[in-house]
């Protein structure tokens, strides 16, 4: 499967993401101290150069999201995310299945915070987030 795939209207992120293309960054869980050490976390700072000590932004291809702060830490970060990809409609966001590995929380927590994220263009979410919304 590409990066990225649109069914009935839903832009759809591969849960298997090996490379970027032009202009794809690649969005991940995170801790706020950006010790990317396991999980997509230790992937994006291995393949796509997401920066050690940055938790939340752009940084490389790479845009982490802190997801081990708690519910009210990862509902900002995610609003912060949802701003930075109104800003920058050149570049196409691949959300990965944030905060459903090592943080603990299950695709109904997560995914209606990126209810807002459906409308943009350039935001492809995990099908286990759709499944949700």
């Amino acid at each position: 499967m590409e990066n990225t795939q649109i069914i009935n209207g839903r832009r759809i992120a591969s849960d298997r993401i090996s490379d970027l293309g032009a202009n794809e960054v690649f969005v991940f869980g995170s801790n706020i101290q950006g010790a990317h050490g396991g999980g997509a976390a230790w992937y994006a700072h291995k393949k796509f150069g997401a920066e050690w000590g940055v938790g939340e932004g752009l940084t490389g291809r790479t845009y982490a999201l802190p997801t081990m702060e708690g519910d009210a830490s990862l509902k900002k970060a995610v609003e912060h995310f949802i701003a930075c990809a109104k800003a920058h409609p050149e570049l196409t966001f691949l959300v990965t299945a944030v905060g459903c590995g090592i943080a603990g929380y299950t695709p109904g927590e997560v995914a209606p915070l990126f209810r807002e994220a459906t409308a943009l263009a350039n935001v492809y979410l995990p099908q286990v987030f759709w499944e949700v919304l």
